[in-house]
């Protein structure tokens, strides 16, 4: 996901076998992120008394072969992927690189498995930053969908268009309880969440039914005003028919 267009076609081009993969032997700040990777991890485990382990492996998601994961390694206890990074200092900032990294951290998380990953970044600066993500089930959910649709894109031949999601922020501490009976916006909200969380709930229960309903061998299915569609991927999309 994302909105770099040009990065997009490479990477389509690339697994769809019309173009070499790319050469970073050349970016000193790649190099740099290799060079310092047995730091990092030294350092990270020196700072939290936690064991980094399973370096380099290379984990399957378990319902799309497709889809791969190559792991920097497993901490606290195998609970949390462990992801290490080099970042120049003249602009750094944390919200940057929790933006930036996010939709990976996400992808090994689902891939992995696991609900929490600890990135640890070392700067050009002498500076060392610990960002704790949680994973989140929707945005991997859309992330998911646009790997799938991206796939499609590669295996018919068509080109891949940008799917953009801002990515979920790094879980902040929560310390206090905040009182919103004076937002005019939010008893607006609050109350259109009221009203249709039932018609949501059954929503995505029918969804989930009409799923189950479709035979496995079935490319489309169609009947009562819905038509439903099966990628090469499996994701199933459904379109309301108009004047049915």
């Amino acid at each position: 996901m994302g909105s770099d267009e040009i990065a997009l076609r490479k990477l389509w081009e690339f697994k769809s076998g019309l173009r070499p993969s790319e050469d970073y032997s050349g970016n000193l700040v790649v190099a740099l992120g290799r060079a310092t990777e047995a730091l990092n991890t030294e350092w990270y485990e020196r700072q939290t008394g936690e064991t980094v382990f399973d370096v380099q492996a290379r984990l399957f998601h378990p319902a799309y072969e497709f889809l791969a994961a190559t792991l920097d390694g497993l901490t606290d206890k195998g609970t949390a992927i462990f992801e290490a990074k080099f970042m120049l200092p003249w602009s750094f900032s944390e919200d940057a690189a929790a933006a930036k990294h996010m939709p990976q951290l996400q992808h090994n998380m689902a891939v992995a498995g696991r609900n929490t990953a600890r990135l640890s970044i070392l700067t050009g600066g002498g500076k060392w930053v610990l960002i704790t993500a949680e994973a989140d089930p929707i945005y991997q959910d859309a992330l998911l969908e646009a790997e799938l649709r991206f796939w499609d894109c590669v295996t018919s031949g068509t080109p891949p268009r940008p799917v953009g999601a801002p990515p979920p922020l790094p879980k902040s501490e929560v310390v206090r309880i905040v009182d919103m009976t004076g937002s005019n916006e939010w008893a607006v909200l609050a109350a259109q969440f009221r009203n249709t969380k039932r018609a949501h709930d059954d929503h995505v229960a029918a969804k989930d039914s009409l799923k189950a309903l479709i035979p496995a061998d079935a490319a489309e299915a169609i009947g009562q005003g819905l038509r439903a569609k099966r990628s090469k991927t499996g994701a199933v999309s459904f379109e309301i028919l108009t004047g049915a």
